[in-house]
């Protein structure tokens, strides 16, 4: 069978990655042709361009590109009708992706979605559209099943992701990795500011206000593989703190505590059994654009997930340095542990076990024959 795949950023390589190795296990003589990253190009099949390309974040970025974004569209659709898959399958990245499946569902191809695009956070009408142009749509979110049914859709639950790639990966050797790191024996408290440097310059100097008041404890910066060290050193100055990059698995594994960006970084800690602080500042115009078009009570996924705070929010003006103290103060002690501890394990079993990639190939394989 020939399946046409497009991804966009990192995550989405990642999952595309894994999926294309499941694919190839259902499906012999699978032909791959794709949109992504580095992992998926490891997999085999073929590079059509790399999702670095076209990273175009954000509302102003976009329509700044516009004309490129257009560009690769048209080109996506040409290269599509010329390789004449079997099905396509779309992953996340919705403003590209809905576009084309519009037009690929007007030409008759097979079209697979996998990893939902958040139309349950803002934009819910975009629900008839996916309704209209994807034939079978995969979601790794407990709640997402639940809001399509509401518009009589019917999708997949097949779990998260994440799951598979924290439960597989190499165990770290505490010992060892604090002796590399030059790091001591004070418990480690992880600073996940994000990977824009937009994200990363509202965030880090409020975290980083916190190291002389918590003198028992180290802190620790999950360096994002996108940025430079000297980025981070702007804005680290002469503070005692250590900084990791493109190790935060690795770190999250041996924290005792963590002050986390909103994002997906908010779930994969709550994997790891870390107590967080959620956090999130943006420009004055995006967060009121934002709070005009979101429509969730939560902004983390842990708290999504369970349908209640579990995790501690800190959102726009509420991020400062004494609501954090406040509250990274209540997780390092105490009963606020224990019961967040209880609240992780009652989310990983809502997130639906391992084996997401191969769910999903093991049902469009059977689908295709």
């Amino acid at each position: 069978m020939k399946y046409y795949i497009i991804a966009g950023e990192a995550s989405g390589d990642l999952h595309g990655s894994n999926l294309m190795k499941a694919l190839c296990k259902e499906d012999a003589n699978a032909e791959i042709r794709f949109w992504g990253g580095d992992l998926m190009q490891a997999v085999g099949g073929t590079l059509v361009k790399h999702y670095k390309e076209r990273a175009f974040m954000g509302f102003v970025e976009v329509l700044m590109n516009l004309s490129k974004v257009l560009g690769f569209i048209k080109f996506c659709k040409k290269d599509i009708a010329e390789f004449k898959p079997d099905v396509i399958i779309f992953i996340d990245n919705s403003g590209f992706n809905l576009r084309v499946a519009k037009w690929a569902k007007e030409n008759g191809f097979r079209t697979n979605y996998y990893i939902s695009p958040q139309v349950w956070a803002s934009r819910a009408n975009r629900v008839k559209d996916i309704k209209r142009d994807v034939d079978k749509l995969f979601v790794i979110l407990p709640f997402e099943e639940e809001f399509y049914k509401k518009y009589d859709y019917e999708v997949s639950f097949v779990g998260h992701p994440l799951i598979d790639g924290i439960a597989d990966r190499k165990q770290v050797n505490e010992a060892v990795f604090k002796q590399e790191y030059n790091l001591n024996d004070k418990p480690i408290i992880a600073l996940l500011p994000g990977s824009r440097k937009q994200e990363i310059t509202k965030m880090l100097p409020v975290m980083l206000s916190l190291v002389d008041n918590f003198s028992d404890y180290q802190f620790v910066i999950a360096g994002a593989p996108s940025q430079d060290f000297s980025f981070y050193k702007e804005i680290i100055g002469d503070r005692k703190v250590s900084f990791i990059n493109n190790k935060a698995y690795d770190l999250l594994s041996i924290s005792y505590a963590a002050l986390v960006a909103s994002g997906t970084a908010t779930l994969e800690t709550a994997l790891f059994k870390v107590p967080q602080v959620v956090c999130y500042k943006g420009s004055t115009i995006s967060y009121q654009i934002a709070k005009r078009i979101i429509t969730l009570k939560f902004i983390s996924l842990v708290n999504l997930i369970m349908d209640k705070e579990v995790v501690k929010e800190l959102i726009q003006d509420d991020f400062n340095k004494k609501n954090l103290k406040a509250a990274l103060t209540k997780i390092l002690s105490g009963n606020d542990r224990e019961k967040l501890f209880l609240e992780y394990f009652e989310l990983e079993k809502k997130l639906g076990g391992k084996g997401a990639s191969e769910k999903v190939a093991k049902q469009i394989v059977a689908n295709l024959k």
